[in-house]
């Protein structure tokens, strides 16, 4: 009986509870102001519908606003005028100049890029000036230039990457940077934790970085200060607060590991019991990662350090984290090129988006996708379905078993489309993909965060690493193809064999996938 009640109240004061009955108040009483002021409702109707007017022609005459997300504004502005918008002015993703020029350097500093990058952009372009283009791009957009003298191993599986990373934190000697968007405690983390707090006993600097809203159900409230007592520096990404706002939108999405500048993991994988198929939550979990080796990860560490300069208002000289010796041979043979790359939701430029258009759009034979969500605009729908009709070989694979079931119905409702222009797509059977990956004829591969989603492509801050013939991404197309052959292919027939009703619900969450 005393189990239970401990098991009670530790629900009921559990702060995901606290936080739900907050908003729930705070409904409340704008019920109750409405019933209030009733007596002043046609003037109160009048002022809200001439905001909604002008909101709707500001919405349709800002040329900086997907076209997808304007449609998704439009529709409930319309119809529910009185509301719909006072909704837009306090839940849409605006962020003032002063935040963002105050928040720019989150993403990277190329400020912290060495010289000497220049001359491997300059070998790229001599030997493949299309690969050097799309290199261009991420280092100006991406805050990071492309790096020779970099091992990159592909991690096919989250016990895979878990086994590397305990053995390289294990191995740190001056720092380890963890940024991550999920940390739950159980399995996969404790053992990490761990080893950070005997890394701190040693003397090795341990910094932590969390998205609250991500760690919402998996730690508990003010973790930070666990982990601070513990010797491990600790910040947490937009705190969440329990206010009616939308401004939660932007979160930390990001996978990173840095261990003394010279090892870096980025990829799907969070610090989470799932990851590892400790339990199974969505039948097998499928995700990828990626270990680099060398001059590379200065882009993972700069991105880390930008990001812990801004949550603790300071500035660091970059250069004090700089490798020293390198503690291992690296390869004396060629091994391609490696360009690490960040996405703010903050520069309105889709740094994630148009890397994937870049590669779709220079193939030559073959694009290989694996994504836990196909929710897509209409420049990706168009650029798929091209390049199939030109005869490039699209395929994608997506999870069969659905971890959001409206998020899966909006990702099925992009099949039909896609299936009659010449592209295949696999669902998973096994349970939940959750890799983000493309891996383009033999020569390009990219392992990251960044979902084929609207809110990993606008919203969140992301990262990923773009590889030029590096040999992990034969291992890619590989693995690709083993995963392939456990999944269902989604043939024409199964899309027009969908209900009426079914696809009704996926066209109105289509139109509003954008918000979700």
């Amino acid at each position: 009986m005393r189990g239970f009640l401990k098991k009670a109240l530790r629900l009921v004061f559990h702060r995901v509870v606290i936080v739900a009955a907050l908003l729930l108040v705070q409904l409340a009483l704008l019920v109750l102001m409405m019933v209030e002021f009733q007596k002043y409702f046609v003037y109160f109707y009048t002022l809200c519908t001439v905001i909604s007017i002008l909101v709707a022609l500001y919405i349709v005459n800002n040329d900086r606003t997907n076209p997808a997300y304007k449609i998704a504004w439009l529709i409930p502005i319309l119809l529910v005028p009185v509301f719909g918008g006072l909704f837009y002015i306090v839940g849409r993703d605006h962020i003032s100049r002063r935040q963002k020029e105050k928040m720019a350097g989150i993403a990277g500093n190329i400020a912290h890029i060495g010289t000497e990058t220049s001359d491997t952009l300059a070998e790229l372009d001599a030997e493949n000036p299309l690969a050097a283009s799309q290199s261009r791009y991420i280092e100006r957009c991406g805050f990071c230039p492309p790096y020779g003298g970099t091992t990159a191993e592909y991690l096919p599986l989250g016990e895979v990457k878990f086994d590397r990373l305990l053995k390289e934190l294990k191995a740190a000697k001056r720092f380890i940077f963890l940024e991550y968007f999920i940390i739950q405690e159980g399995k996969m983390w404790d053992p990490v934790l761990e080893i950070l707090e005997q890394k701190v006993k040693e003397g090795v600097e341990v910094r932590v970085i969390y998205d609250d809203f991500g760690c919402m159900m998996t730690l508990p409230a003010r973790y930070y200060e666990v982990l601070e007592k513990k010797g491990i520096q600790c910040c947490v990404f937009n705190p969440f607060v329990p206010v009616l706002s939308l401004r939660f939108n932007n979160r930390d999405h990001r996978k990173i590991c840095v261990i003394d500048g010279w090892v870096g993991f980025t990829g799907g994988i969070n610090l989470a019991d799932e990851y590892i198929n400790a339990y199974p939550k969505h039948g097998h979990w499928k995700d990828v990662s990626v270990m680099l080796k060398g001059e590379a990860v200065w882009g993972l560490t700069t991105m880390f350090l930008s990001m812990w300069d801004y949550l603790r208002h300071m500035e660091e000289n970059f250069e004090d984290f700089r490798p020293g010796v390198v503690p291992y041979a690296l390869p004396s043979t060629p091994r391609g090129y490696v360009q690490p790359y960040s996405d703010s939701p903050l520069d309105e430029e889709a740094v994630g988006e148009t890397v994937y258009l870049n590669l779709i759009s220079k193939a030559e034979r073959y694009v290989y996708i694996c994504t836990p969500y196909l929710i897509i605009s209409n420049e990706m729908l168009t650029a798929l379905s091209a390049a199939a009709k030109s005869g490039i070989d699209v395929r994608i694979i997506t999870p069969h078993i659905a971890d959001k079931w409206y998020v899966h119905s909006v990702t099925r409702a992009y099949y039909q489309v896609l299936v009659e222009a010449g592209v295949k797509i696999y669902e998973y059977t096994p349970g939940f993909i959750h890799a983000k990956t493309f891996v383009v004829d033999d020569l390009y591969g990219v392992v990251g965060t960044i979902n084929l989603d609207f809110r990993s492509l606008y919203l969140h801050f992301e990262c990923a690493a773009w590889m030029y013939r590096t040999p992990c991404i034969r291992e890619m197309k590989e693995d690709f193809l083993k995963t392939q052959s456990v999944s269902k292919e989604i043939t024409l027939d199964w899309c027009r064999a969908v209900p009426l009703h079914t696809r009704l619900l996926r066209s109105v969450l289509r139109v509003f996938a954008p918000l979700m």
